[in-house]
C-alpha cells in the first residue's frame, strides 16, 4: 500500500504545522494539504485545522513509494521521462490504491517530485515527471501555455486515408441517467482542436493506425473527437461502445472475451508517442521506446468483434 500509518510521539505542544514541517519534512504548503485532506490523526481524532495547537500520539498518512521497476527513460536535475505501460495508473486514485506510476517517480526522484501531465490507466507512453516543486510549477505552466506539444498514435476502427482535424468543443457530461461519459461534443463546451494523420491501414484487422495531435488539452480530447467521426479508439470501452457495454466494463464484470468481442480489442489502443518542448534553452524532443505498431496483436480481428450500433 502507498500510504502508510507512520507514528510520532509528540510531547511539546506545537501547531499541526509546525511538527509536520519539522517532524515530517514537508513545506507549509505540503502540511496544509495533509491537513486538509484529513491524513493527521491528533489521538485518534482527525485533526482538519493546521493551525491547531497539538500534543500527544500522533498518527500521518504518509505516501510511502514502492517499485516494481519502471525505470525513467531520460532524467535532468529538474525532470524525469517515464514511458508508462498499459495498465498503470499516473496517480493514485485513492489511499487504497496499491501502486501506480507516482510511486516510482517518487522511487526514484524523492518525495518533491510529482506528475506534471496524467495520461489515462489504459493509455501507455510518454509521461512527464518534475524532481524539484519549482521544476513542477514551471512545467505545468508550459503545458497551460501550450508550450508542450505531444502527439499520440492510436489503433481505430475503419480505414482513413486523408490527414484530417476535428474542431469541435467539448464539456463535461452532467446527464447521469445512464452512464457517465465523462466528456462529450457540445457546442457550449471549451474549444478543442485535434488533428490526425493516418499512417498505415490493416486490411486483416480493418483498422488504421493514426497520429494524433492535440492542439488544446481538454480531457478525452482525442478519444471523443474519434467517436465523433465515427472512427473510435479499437479497445476504448466507454467512448464508442453501447451503454450497457460501458457499465459492465466500469462494474468490472466484463470478461476478456467480450471485451474483445464488444470493444474490439484488449486494451484502450492509445498510445503517447511523442513530447517537444523548451526547458532552459535547451529543445527536448522525446519518442516513446514501447513499439506501438506491433500491439496490434491485442486488436480482435473483424469476424470476433461487433460494431455497436451507436457509432455506425
Amino acid at each position: 500500500m502507498p500510504f502508510h500509518n507512520n507514528r510520532y510521539k509528540l510531547k511539546e505542544e506545537m501547531p499541526a504545522f509546525l511538527f509536520l514541517m519539522r517532524h515530517v519534512g514537508v513545506t507549509q504548503g505540503q502540511a496544509q494539504k495533509i491537513v486538509a485532506k484529513g491524513r493527521l490523526i491528533v489521538n485518534d481524532e482527525v485533526c482538519l485545522h493546521s493551525g491547531k495547537r497539538i500534543v500527544g500520539d500522533i498518527v500521518v498518512q504518509e505516501f510511502m513509494p514502492e517499485s516494481r521497476g519502471v525505470e525513467p527513460t531520460f532524467t535532468t536535475p529538474d525532470f524525469g521521462i517515464f514511458d508508462k505501460p498499459s495498465g498503470l495508473l499516473v496517480h493514485p486514485k485513492t489511499h487504497k490504491t496499491p501502486y501506480s506510476l507516482l510511486d516510482e517517480i517518487r522511487h526514484h526522484y524523492g518525495k518533491d517530485a510529482n506528475n506534471i501531465h496524467r495520461i489515462d490507466m489504459e493509455t501507455s507512453g510518454l509521461v512527464l515527471a518534475a524532481r524539484t516543486k519549482a521544476a513542477e510549477k514551471r512545467l505545468k505552466m508550459m503545458f497551460e501555455s501550450r508550450n508542450v506539444k505531444k502527439s499520440y498514435l492510436a489503433w481505430v476502427r475503419g480505414r482513413l486515408t486523408e490527414p484530417f482535424y476535428v474542431d469541435a468543443p467539448i464539456s463535461r457530461n452532467l446527464d447521469h441517467s445512464t452512464i457517465k461519459l465523462k466528456m462529450l461534443i457540445d457546442r457550449g463546451g471549451k474549444p478543442s482542436l485535434t488533428y490526425f494523420k493516418p499512417l498505415y491501414y490493416d486490411e486483416s484487422l480493418d483498422a488504421t493506425l493514426l497520429q494524433a495531435v492535440p492542439h488544446t488539452g481538454r480531457q478525452h480530447q482525442i478519444r471523443v473527437h474519434l467517436f465523433h467521426v465515427k472512427h473510435p479508439i479499437l479497445g476504448d470501452p466507454i467512448y464508442g461502445v453501447s451503454t450497457e457495454a460501458a457499465i459492465s466494463y466500469l462494474d468490472r464484470k466484463l470478461s476478456e472475451e467480450e471485451r474483445m468481442r464488444l470493444m474490439g480489442a484488449s486494451r484502450l489502443m492509445l498510445h503517447a508517442q511523442e513530447l517537444k518542448f523548451e526547458y532552459g534553452n535547451i529543445e527536448y524532443a522525446f519518442v516513446s521506446k514501447i513499439d506501438f505498431e506491433k500491439e496490434r496483436s491485442k486488436i480482435a480481428p473483424p469476424s470476433v468483434r461487433v460494431n455497436p450500433p451507436c457509432w455506425r
